[in-house]
């Protein structure tokens, strides 16, 4: 069974033998194992001058990195953060990649509409906009749900992505930053009809959101995803009550601390991946992750060891 293969079962919380399927955001730790700089990170101001050529060497280059990844830390997946992120570049990147690797991996891309924290340059003006420009918000929510619906009728033309990973962040480690209410008005339901457009159009959705999602989760989960990820343990979010309580509902991704894994003890770091392991795995329905991502600053070696303790313990019983 392919890896893809192996993460869509997960996805629909159909039984698995082997190892729990694996696979991060992001890893961006590029440079330290290829001497290449992540294909996010790169600066294409002058991409209009570039010759075809050289727009080509750049697409195999930036492929190249992600299925090395995928293939050498066992992912079975591949979100991919077009560079340019036209919608033009971003098809050819996927063709390219499929071509190099047929159906060997689950390919997403980012996919989310709704509304997340805002930046500090903005956080005022949306407050502001959810008491005294109701109306117009919520229209403009409803806009941006059509906008990545058609972007979505391309892409499922196209037939090369698998679905997306939507990727508003809605919570700090304290809670939300809209209340449950809030929340309940200006985002749950366009997440909800963003979920099913992308399922009538055959893609999967991985809803990510950092922070303390559990006041909000019960609407996270009745808007339909496939999956739910990060789960984030430095936010108090406990992988085995939510596996209790919405494990039927939606598959469970990540959960092993970011936080120790950069800067805890190496026992601190070992247990936080056995403990996601344990609480994640029992009943099926689960994607060994970080909590968040392989950041930049995060030591190679500490992923490695994450890795290690997931091939020796990260197995389901043979069928």
């Amino acid at each position: 069974m392919q890896p893809r293969e192996r993460f869509i079962k997960a996805l629909e919380r159909k039984p698995l033998s082997g190892r729990v399927p694996h696979f991060e955001l992001v890893f961006f730790l590029t440079m330290e194992v290829f001497g290449k700089v992540h294909p996010s990170h790169r600066y294409y101001e002058q991409w209009q001058q570039m010759s075809e050529q050289e727009r080509a060497l750049h697409r195999a280059d930036m492929a190249d990195i992600y299925i090395q990844t995928a293939e050498l830390f066992e992912h079975s997946a591949i979100f991919l953060h077009p560079n340019p992120g036209t919608l033009d570049e971003t098809m050819r990147l996927l063709s390219l990649i499929r071509d190099k690797t047929g159906d060997k991996y689950f390919l997403m891309l980012h996919g989310d509409a709704t509304f997340g924290i805002p930046d500090g340059n903005h956080m005022v003006d949306f407050s502001y906009r959810l008491f005294e420009d109701e109306k117009n918000l919520k229209q403009e929510a409803a806009r941006n749900v059509d906008q990545a619906l058609e972007k979505a009728d391309k892409l499922a033309q196209q037939g090369f992505l698998d679905g997306f990973a939507l990727c508003s962040d809605y919570c700090l480690n304290t809670g939300p930053f809209l209340s449950p209410a809030l929340f309940a008005e200006y985002v749950t339901p366009y997440l909800a009809r963003l979920i099913q457009g992308y399922r009538e159009r055959g893609f999967y959705s991985i809803k990510h959101t950092d922070g303390d999602i559990m006041p909000i989760i019960d609407q996270l989960v009745d808007a339909k995803p496939d999956a739910l990820h990060s789960l984030d343990p430095q936010a108090g979010v406990d992988l085995s009550e939510v596996k209790r309580l919405y494990g039927s509902q939606v598959c469970l991704i990540g959960n092993v601390n970011c936080g120790l894994m950069q800067t805890g003890t190496d026992e601190e770091a070992a247990a936080a991946v056995r403990d996601s392991l344990h609480a994640g795995m029992p009943g099926g329905g689960y994607i060994f992750s970080t909590s968040n991502c392989i950041y930049t600053g995060m030591a190679l070696e500490r992923y490695q060891m994450m890795l290690d303790i997931w091939r020796q313990e990260g197995h389901y019983p043979d069928a």
